[in-house]
């Protein structure tokens, strides 16, 4: 054996060193030092990264200078409405601004701006870091993050050329920057001064004392502790406070509480004034005078298509727009005259007349008659009013039934009384006219036989027809399953009903009514109307469609409503139960336009001189008959294209059947009636279409001349 192994001497044999790789001690110390470098470099690029940002945020401020001029906002000049011809005037939205020294403005009003916007302004330093980077933040992600910019930052941005207001982060560094030094280099009373005469509150006023008179009629200096933090509150959501009354009220009450502890807590409003406030709520806006007869109706409508467009208010208010409206000057002027003598001297005020006309072609508003003057009633009696339709809702049913291959010459149980689910049923006068086609259905509007026609198309086609021609779908809703839809217990408006029946005049095609033809803004930028166009039926069912509502001109409901020169016209009257409202709707092949009284208050018309009732086919229709020969005038006679439809539909089913009635209903749950154009039955023309004939003539014994209802 080997004596080196069995010495004996007590030495084993050498272990290894600490610093050997292999050592346990060495592998931790190796990471140990592995982490220091990384620590270290990352702690490098971190100082770096630091620095560097330092370096670009001092070359970025001091390349950024203060703006020398005013941006033209701070001056701006508000938007301009025209006719259709894109020089006479409609009106101006312009900027209502009056400037004022800070000494002017009342402290109290000026702390309630502050507790409002920027509690902190006269000790920041004219931005808000956590603010900043919220809005910064909300500006790269696209998130809607109210709040973030103080009053510098906001007087800056509204004041200073240079700044846009779109939201995109380059717009807002330089904001920052230029607020930076504006912070250093201006008094915080200037600042407040220029914020204070700029900021926009609502009700078209620039500025603390354009708004203390828009709202409360006084000057700023008259301003109460509660009536300054009322404006104060408005500044976040001016279009909000504009009119804060009713559903409004909860938030705009709150948003004014906020304000008032506000000043509490920073001291700037005595325990007295505190305890005293009570929430002002301010008199509702007055319209301006330059608003007076149509004008005002023709502004407001159109500004609310530009707000459908996506147009703020405050760019509607002092972004210089350009805006071409459809509306034609002559036309207008032809509406006021047409509702001025067609009204009879002595007719109540409390009966309204709304007047719409649509160019079939383009879906443009050539004219609308809104009421006799925008100052004295600003309910929009043809675009916001919405009475029942009457039998001015059928033309939609026979759209519907001959879609689904119900032809003209099809014959309907005109009877009276009937039922129908339940739902009693009566023509005017109880008038049973026996077998009828639909010609004859529509010229005199036999109730019995529409209701009967619109369970046979079925009441889910009708309702589909009716807002594919331009009846909104939510005004259809409650009455979808109604066997009465059919006569017309849904509620429109003239504008509506100047739409659907404009797209019987194109051939089925329905073009979406809209009142702005195209806007120019202050950089020169144009933006036409992109119109929707649809379908809503075939061009055949428009076609017979039509023809049908051509009988109720020519010899049926309607014969005042015929034009001179033997010009073609097409139309459908409509009188509601009690004739709380009465129509006229019709059109030629080059417009469609749609006449209608009422009252607001949904009560019988009553109290016109020389009128027992009044029907569809008396005023309105005459009204309709003047206006459209003054616009007609000059344009070449189009005749409308003749009917296609020859076949008559298979027999209606067992459940579309009327029921038989056991007792004779005392009043029909449907429109009222409209008598025909003579006091006695009329014996009608026959058909100038032998393939189309005229059902038979009624059965009963003599007595009223069938109605309309």
């Amino acid at each position: 054996m080997n004596g080196d192994e069995g010495s004996g001497s007590g030495v084993g044999p050498a272990g290894p060193d600490r610093g050997d790789p292999g050592h346990p001690a060495g592998g931790a110390l190796r990471r140990q030092r592995k982490r220091h470098r990384l620590l270290k470099g990352l702690g490098l690029a971190a100082g770096l990264a630091v620095l560097g940002a330092v370096v670009a945020f001092a070359v970025a401020y001091a390349l950024t200078p203060i703006p020398s001029t005013a941006q033209a906002g701070a001056q701006a000049s508000g938007s301009v409405f025209y006719y259709n011809d894109g020089k006479s005037v409609i009106a101006r939205q312009g900027v209502n601004r009056t400037p004022v020294t800070l000494d002017a403005i009342p402290e109290h009003t000026r702390a309630a701006v502050i507790s409002a916007e920027n509690r902190s302004f006269y000790d920041d330093p004219g931005v808000s870091l956590r603010g900043t980077v919220r809005a910064v933040w909300a500006t790269i992600t696209g998130k809607q993050i109210q709040g973030g910019s103080t009053i510098t930052q906001q007087m800056v941005r509204n004041y200073y050329s240079g700044l846009s207001q779109q939201r995109t982060v380059t717009r807002k560094l330089k904001e920052i920057m230029i607020a930076l030094k504006v912070g250093r280099e201006k008094s915080k009373d200037w600042i407040l001064q220029q914020y204070l005469n700029t900021i926009y509150f609502g009700r078209g006023a620039y500025g603390v004392q354009a708004a203390a008179q828009a709202y409360y009629q006084k000057d700023v200096g008259e301003l109460t502790v509660s009536e300054s933090a009322f404006l104060a509150a408005a500044i976040q959501t001016p279009s909000y406070f504009d009119r804060p009354y009713g559903d409004r009220r909860p938030h705009a009450e709150s948003r004014w509480r906020y304000v008032l502890e506000g000043m509490r807590q920073e001291g700037t409003a005595g325990a007295a004034d505190l305890a005293a406030a009570r929430y002002p709520s301010p008199p509702a806006p007055r319209p301006a005078q330059t608003l007076k007869g149509q004008r005002g109706y023709l502004l407001e409508r159109a500004k609310a298509e530009l707000k459908r467009l996506g147009y703020s208010e405050d760019q509607i208010n002092r972004g210089g727009l350009k805006v071409t409206t459809t509306f034609d000057r002559d036309l207008m002027s032809a509406a006021i005259a047409a509702v001025r003598e067609g009204r009879p001297i002595g007719t109540p005020t409390k009966v309204r007349t709304g007047l719409t006309a649509i160019d079939p072609a383009t879906g443009e508003v050539l004219a609308a008659y809104g009421g006799s003057d925008y100052l004295k009633n600003q309910y929009d009696a043809a675009f916001d009013a919405k009475p029942q339709a009457g039998s001015g809702f059928k033309p939609y049913v026979l759209a519907a039934a001959l879609g689904e291959g119900i032809g003209l010459n099809t014959t309907l149980n005109g009877s009276s009384p009937q039922y129908f689910r339940g739902t009693p049923v009566r023509n005017d006068s109880n008038v049973s006219y026996g077998g009828v086609n639909l010609i004859t259905a529509t010229q005199r509007s036999i109730n019995t036989a529409y209701v009967q026609l619109g369970l046979r198309a079925g009441l889910e086609n009708v309702v589909d027809t009716a807002e594919k021609a331009g009846i909104p779908a939510g005004q259809l809703k409650a009455h979808a399953e109604a066997p009465t839809l059919s006569l017309g217990v849904a509620s429109v408006s003239t504008a509506q009903q100047a739409s659907g029946f404009a797209t019987f005049a194109a051939g089925g095609t329905h073009r979406t009514a809209h009142v702005v033809r195209q806007v120019i803004d202050q950089d020169g930028a144009v933006r036409k109307t992109n119109v929707e166009t649809r379908r809503a039926f075939d061009e055949d069912v428009a076609r017979n469609a039509t023809y049908a509502m051509t009988k109720v001109v020519e010899s049926g409901t309607a014969t005042s409503a015929q034009l001179p020169g033997g010009r073609p016209a097409a139309g459908k009257t409509g009188t509601t139960d009690q004739a709380r409202a009465v129509w006229f709707n019709g059109f030629t092949p080059q417009l469609a336009a749609s006449v209608a009284m009422f009252r607001d208050d949904n009560k019988p018309i009553t109290g016109i001189p020389g009128y027992s009732q009044v029907y569809g086919g008396q005023i309105p229709a005459k009204i309709w008959q003047s206006f459209m020969s003054e616009a007609m005038e000059g344009k070449p006679v189009e005749r409308f294209k003749g009917p296609t439809d020859t076949v008559a539909a298979p027999p209606p089913r067992s459940s579309e059947e009327p029921e038989e009635p056991t007792s004779t209903p005392s009043s029909s749950p449907s429109p009222s009636e409209e008598p025909e154009p003579t006091p006695s039955r009329p014996t009608l023309p026959p058909e100038p279409t032998p393939s189309v004939p005229e059902g038979p003539r009624p059965t009963v014994s003599p007595g009223p001349a069938a109605r309309d209802d």
